[in-house]
């Protein structure tokens, strides 16, 4: 882990952000870029232990954000649920590049990807491997986020050269945890009485819980080079929906309804090749069973069946 240095998170209210950011905080002084458009999120930060400054990726707003930064971990997405591809390109892709230009004199930058960059595949138990093909995934939550995503990548790759700076690109899967992701969704579904709903029977996934996800950024960072590193982030686990989402009704006595309506254009699964990432940041240590077991237990404590936080 990472110690005594200067680490800027961006978008660092958000799921995935906000619990890195307050990990890092530990050991490390980490400033959180936000644009804060939500009420307490500026002091939800601080009592992290997260220095706030307010900024916007895609604007280059940079104007409160020092240059001095050893490492940096940009997380911040637009995941705009419209058609506009010119405000998607403008944060995800040129906005990269703005920050990376910034930071031109970090030691390392995580630069986080997305699964969804990969061309969809017909086969649902395809393995991801970072050489596959790339193309556009209709995302449903978010039409433009394939291609901006893919922008993105370019961006960095050029920035990694161009600044020297060293880049990791890292192609997140489901991420998941208390603080949500797709299965946490799921679960608030379940326990809520309502049907999950899933584009495929099966759809796949390599699922990250969040603690892997906050212990494996310093490897990643580290692992930083110029030209820029590609790696697929994610589980060391292939499961379904279908599977967790099972799982999570047990765990709270509830018998999970799954409803499938499959979405042309969209992933029939995916399922991530993990072996670059495990060479650099080694096995996960949270399998899907127990981080679904904490994501019930955090997100609906009452719901739990007596016993099964600790059951195996």
């Amino acid at each position: 882990m990472l110690s005594g240095e200067k680490i800027l998170v961006t978008g660092a209210t958000g799921q995935i952000a906000f619990p890195v950011a307050r990990q890092l905080s530990a050991d490390n002084e980490v400033w959180g870029l936000a644009r804060f458009s939500k009420q307490n999120d500026w002091q939800h930060l601080a009592d992290a232990g997260v220095t706030p400054v307010k900024g916007d990726v895609g604007r280059g707003d940079f104007t409160d954000l020092p240059t001095d930064f050893t490492y940096v971990v940009h997380l911040a997405a637009n995941q705009a649920s419209g058609w506009d591809y010119d405000a998607a390109l403008r944060d995800n892709a040129e906005g990269t590049g703005l920050l990376l230009q910034h930071c031109r004199n970090a030691r390392g930058a995580l630069v986080m990807s997305t699964h969804s960059v990969y061309r969809p595949q017909d086969d649902p138990m395809y393995i991801f491997a970072e050489e596959s093909p790339l193309g556009e995934c209709n995302s449903t939550h978010c039409p433009t986020y394939s291609i901006s995503k893919i922008g993105q990548e370019a961006t960095a790759r050029l920035a990694a050269r161009a600044f020297r700076v060293p880049v990791t690109i890292a192609r997140m899967n489901a991420s998941f945890g208390p603080n949500g992701g797709l299965p946490a969704l799921h679960v608030d579904a379940i326990a809520a009485g309502l049907p999950v709903t899933t584009r495929w029977d099966p759809c796949m996934y390599s699922p990250i819980y969040e603690d892997d996800i906050n212990i494996q950024v310093s490897s990643l960072l580290q692992a930083a080079t110029v030209p820029a590193t590609v790696v697929n982030w994610a589980g060391d686990e292939a499961v379904s929906a279908q599977e967790w989402s099972a799982y999570a009704g047990e765990l709270m006595g509830i018998e999970a309804t799954i409803d499938v309506a499959p979405i042309d254009g969209t992933h029939r699964g995916s399922i991530a090749d993990v072996s670059r990432r495990f060479d650099i940041t080694g096995p996960c240590t949270v399998d899907w069973r127990d981080g679904i077991r904490r994501t019930v237990a955090a997100r609906h404590p009452d719901a739990m069946i007596s016993g099964r936080e600790s059951d195996s």
